[in-house]
């Protein structure tokens, strides 16, 4: 399976459950969904190239010292999505914009404060240095995070009615402790 299918797979299923999704559906019922879907999408854009920067600069540590970071990294992840406990829920517009690029402004900027030092940034930067492969790691992660705004904006709480949050919450979670578990065996084999 190719380094972007995988990374695809683990940030879509982290973005889901991510309240940043929420304040998606938000902003894309008060003010609609193209010009915000715009913003977030270049939000996104932002926070890959920030959390592939970040695993790029792991790759940097000795062989065995960055497969423990990695299992560190992998296990907070999954701590903090299980966790559930986000600060997203802060984020407010609190003047409503008038034009499409001030909605769009309003998106992006929403969008990068709210999703810094995120866990799915996590899984991105993680990835990004277990793989060594920072462009397809990007390219699946930033896919996967449009189209789970995609999601928010179009069919919103809809999500919920198909695919139970604690339950993709738990699956993510899994696959992120099964990466840790992995990466410790390779760290340890050598």
């Amino acid at each position: 399976m190719s380094e972007a299918a995988i990374a695809f797979g683990i940030v879509f299923l982290a973005e889901l459950i991510d309240t940043s999704g929420l304040v998606t559906l938000a902003l894309s019922a008060r003010f609609g969904p193209r010009w915000v879907l715009l913003g977030v999408g270049a939000g996104m854009a932002v926070h890959v190239v920030v959390a592939i920067v970040a695993g790029s600069l792991l790759t940097l540590l000795p062989q065995r010292l960055l497969e423990g970071v990695l299992v560190v990294a992998f296990l907070v992840g999954a701590f903090l999505l299980v966790r559930g406990e986000d600060d997203d829920d802060d984020d407010e517009v609190t003047t409503t914009p008038v034009t499409r690029w001030s909605v769009v402004a309003t998106a992006f900027g929403i969008t990068v404060l709210s999703e810094f030092a995120d866990p799915s940034q996590l899984v991105v930067a993680t990835l990004a240095a277990r793989y060594s492969a920072p462009i397809a790691v990007g390219v699946g992660s930033l896919l996967a995070l449009w189209a789970a705004s995609a999601l928010a904006v179009y069919f919103g709480d809809r999500i919920q009615r198909f695919v139970p949050v604690r339950w993709v919450t738990i699956v993510t979670a899994g696959i992120l402790v099964v990466l840790a578990v992995i990466t410790a065996i390779d760290a340890i084999r050598g």
